[in-house]
């Protein structure tokens, strides 16, 4: 399976040359050229969402249950339906309150919140728990908070599972270490590859191409999933980038006999 995280960049009329709608095709074009199974946004609006649901015609928008508010930026899955079936899925907000629409806690500047999905292999019947989140950018304390929330989700599912969003943290943070864990049994996806560290392997580059901050968009998966490949995506049209973070791609498969419940 090929996974791809991809911040969206929401849809902001400062952006000027680069507001979606000026790169809202380029996107679709990128997602069509390398052709996810399993393809995990950050920051869309719900009309973002929309448009993409609209044009890529093979594949699902799975938001379960979710209550449609113009002002929120949702972590979104969109599944192949040519690869896998959904079973089940969930959302839920990273605060104390999960249940509670647009909710938060501690130190973070907007509400944050994961979303899931049960996935069923049409063609090996093997299944798998995806599931895409995106943390606070101010907040460090809420950082670590929601990573914990997540890490104790993955340990409830156990069996096969990715998750996969934008963490506003590099691999040396305590977020990360939270997460890729002996008790979580996640593992990074870069780092199983032995990929270097450094400049190169930052993912957010705020439009220009020149990558800045950290390694901050990361696909985990738990180690009953063999990582075969892993690339950041850094695809530009006529000067333009489709965002300003790189996507973030692996290619996957499962191991072994584990299964979700």
């Amino acid at each position: 399976m090929r996974v791809i995280t991809f911040n969206l960049r929401f849809e902001n009329d400062q952006d000027g040359e680069n507001a979606w709608t000026r790169r809202r095709a380029q996107v679709v074009r990128l997602i069509e050229r390398y052709a996810p199974d399993v393809l995990g946004t950050q920051e869309g609006r719900w009309t973002q969402l929309l448009y993409l649901d609209e044009h890529l015609e093979d594949y699902l928008l799975y938001a379960p249950d979710r209550v449609i508010d113009d002002t929120c930026q949702y972590p979104t899955l969109f599944i192949r339906r040519d690869t896998f079936s959904v079973e089940e899925g969930e959302e839920f907000w990273l605060s104390r309150t999960p249940a509670v629409h647009r909710s938060k806690n501690w130190d973070s500047a907007f509400p944050r919140m994961m979303s899931a999905a049960r996935l069923r292999c049409r063609r090996t019947g093997r299944g798998i728990w995806a599931a895409v989140t995106h943390l606070d950018h101010v907040g460090e304390e809420a950082r670590y908070r929601q990573g914990s929330m997540l890490a104790r989700w993955v340990v409830q599912k156990g069996g096969a599972v990715v998750v996969m969003g934008d963490f506003n943290d590099g691999p040396g943070s305590m977020v990360h270490a939270e997460l890729v864990s002996g008790r979580t049994g996640l593992v990074d996806t870069w780092e199983k590859l032995g990929r270097e560290e450094g400049e190169r392997s930052f993912t957010h580059h705020g439009f220009e191409g020149i990558p800045r901050k950290a390694r901050m968009d990361w696909i985990l998966s738990t180690r009953s999933i063999r990582v075969a490949d892993a690339r950041i995506l850094r695809d530009r049209e006529e000067e333009r980038y489709p965002s300003d973070h790189f996507p973030y791609m692996a290619d996957l498969s499962l191991e072994g006999d584990e299964d979700p419940e």
